[in-house]
């Protein structure tokens, strides 16, 4: 596949976290495992049983209730709720985060085409410095800046407009990749070349 359309006459690649470098669902379903363990350790619960279970609810109706549902069906205390949330930020994963195919390919031709390369990143900042130092990067790390909505508000337009800034480019260098859900729900200014990442993979 050709990538020469999406970086043509561009200084710099922007990319989103979440489902757009890799599946979320490598993360929470990883975490799930850890949190399973830990509670048939503490509590003596089946951990197959609670990771089974949360990993059908996920699937089944998204990340929101995990925790409430697991503690409810199997009686795990309101004091595990932090336990779990601490979780998403601490975790040491089993299994190294896989990009998806088609974006590692787009980040190594990037370099190759000496495009500075830029994660913009929506939420949590320690939860995701924690997924960032799990993705097998292929050695591409070294050329990667990321920014945080944190910083600028939480507003995904003053980030992009003080990476620019700071960057010395304007909208026409920039090209960005969003999710699959981004893309629908407008995460990215219009005025700005943005794609989903589905159509590279």
């Amino acid at each position: 596949m050709s990538l020469e359309k999406y970086l043509s006459n561009k200084k710099a690649l922007i990319i989103t976290l979440d489902d757009a470098l890799y599946p979320k669902k490598d993360y929470l379903l990883q975490v799930y495992y850890l949190f399973s363990e830990f509670m048939a350790y503490s509590e003596q619960i089946d951990a197959k049983a609670i990771v089974d279970f949360m990993s059908k609810e996920y699937l089944q109706s998204g990340e929101k209730e995990v925790f409430a549902k697991t503690a409810a069906k199997f009686n795990i205390p309101d004091k595990y709720d932090h336990n779990f949330n601490l979780l998403f930020e601490t975790a040491r994963l089993p299994l190294k985060l896989l990009l998806f195919q088609g974006v590692l390919d787009l980040l190594q031709e990037a370099v190759v085409e000496r495009l500075r390369i830029f994660i913009l990143v929506d939420g949590n900042p320690a939860e995701a410095i924690n997924k960032i130092k799990q993705i097998e990067w292929n050695g591409l790390q070294d050329y990667l800046k990321v920014y945080f909505t944190a910083e600028y508000d939480h507003s995904v337009t003053n980030t992009i407009s003080g990476l620019l800034e700071e960057q010395s480019l304007v909208k026409d260098e920039v090209t960005i990749f969003v999710s699959k859900n981004q893309s629908e729900s407008n995460f990215v200014d219009s005025s700005l070349q943005s794609f989903s990442v589905t159509e590279i993979l």
